[in-house]
């Protein structure tokens, strides 16, 4: 996706690479400017949909994004969706991507992708950038200013975006429930009670959603990007392949779980995806309170939703971890995942039995 921060960028990895001429061929009527120079490097922060910086004649920049290398669910990889998505989406929101181009033609690079603007800004993953590390203030305002955006997206029309038949939102969660249960079997030969009984404890509590928006599904905050000088201002949201219609909690869910702080145990630290540390963020509870005063929801259920967000969590590092063991993809910071499967099947009992914040 667009990532903004340069130290983001590196040499494409070996076995992610395509076919730069044939892409480059294809392009050339397609996309303003793409009869220029090509450059091509690699956004390396993600750990699924692979992102490249698709640079002409040194100047003129676009993003390609693609699904991952191997076997995957396609709806979680879903090329076509965010294509739809992000074609009107930026009408009614402002911190969507625009939309150039979108190829289905696997034999172009491989898999379906899509050509997208370049947004610059700065992504926070596992450390503090430096232009906010000095800011007593900044924690504060990146947290306020990713619950805000989320709320805002949440009150989207989605039906003037002609966006209706995104999804199936009633019977959203039950699905979700039923879809990463299945996923999880696919992706591992290996029983795990604790996991059963995660799945056991959702389909026991299922909340009686009947209020429905459209659902990023992967909100978190490496998935947004600030203002390089502004950190109470979001500049995009990005990874929309998963994007439908459904219960908003679920995002909030998801949110919380990707959220660490200090009190947290070491290996739930580990799985964040947000700098480690007393840094001064919100805590879970904040958060909660932040969103309930902007969208007026009634937040009773919200375990439920930060135990959905956990399990989702877990079965898709179970599968990234199922690719590399499978040789489909050789970036080693996935040797180790079996390890946070471990720590989040461990937290998601402990979230069950009524520790949240």
């Amino acid at each position: 996706m667009p990532s903004a921060d340069e130290q983001d960028l590196i040499e494409v990895r070996q076995d992610e690479r395509f076919n730069e001429a044939r892409l480059q061929n294809y392009l050339r009527d397609r996309l303003a400017g793409a009869d220029g120079e090509l450059a091509v490097r690699q956004f390396g922060g993600g750990k699924a949909n692979l992102t490249y910086l698709l640079t002409f004649d040194g100047a003129l920049e676009y993003v390609l994004r693609r699904p991952p290398l191997g076997t995957y669910a396609p709806s979680a990889h879903d090329m076509g969706r965010e294509n739809r998505v992000l074609s009107v989406l930026h009408n009614a929101f402002d911190y969507a991507p625009r939309i150039y181009h979108y190829c289905e033609d696997e034999t172009v690079i491989g898999a379906p992708f899509l050509i997208m603007e370049r947004c610059h800004g700065v992504v926070i993953r596992d450390t503090m950038p430096a232009r906010f590390a000095n800011d007593a203030d900044a924690p504060q305002l990146l947290s306020k200013a990713l619950v805000d955006t989320l709320a805002a997206f949440h009150a989207v029309d989605y039906e003037a975006l002609g966006l209706s038949k995104l999804g199936r939102p009633k019977g959203f969660v039950k699905r979700q429930v039923e879809g990463w249960w299945w996923r999880w079997g696919a992706a591992t030969q290996d029983d795990d009670e604790r996991v059963s009984e995660i799945y056991r404890w959702l389909a026991d509590h299922l909340p009686d959603s009947s209020y429905f928006s459209l659902v990023h599904n992967d909100y978190k905050l490496d998935n947004t990007m600030f203002d390089v000088q502004d950190p109470a201002r979001v500049v995009a949201i990005l990874d929309w392949d998963m994007c439908t219609l459904g219960d908003p909690l679920s995002d909030l869910g998801t949110l919380l779980t990707y959220w660490t702080g200090p009190k947290d145990s070491a290996p739930v630290r580990a799985i964040g995806t947000m700098p480690a540390g007393d840094f001064g963020f919100y805590s879970r509870g904040q958060i909660l309170r932040r969103y309930a005063e902007r969208s007026r929801r009634d937040l009773s259920d919200i375990p439920f939703y930060h135990v959905l967000g956990i399990f989702r969590l877990l079965v898709i590092l179970q599968q990234i971890y199922s690719r590399y063991r499978r040789g489909f993809t050789q970036d080693e910071r996935f040797a180790r995942l079996n390890e946070s499967v471990d720590a989040l099947s461990e937290w998601a009992l402990q979230v069950m039995e009524g520790s949240n914040d």
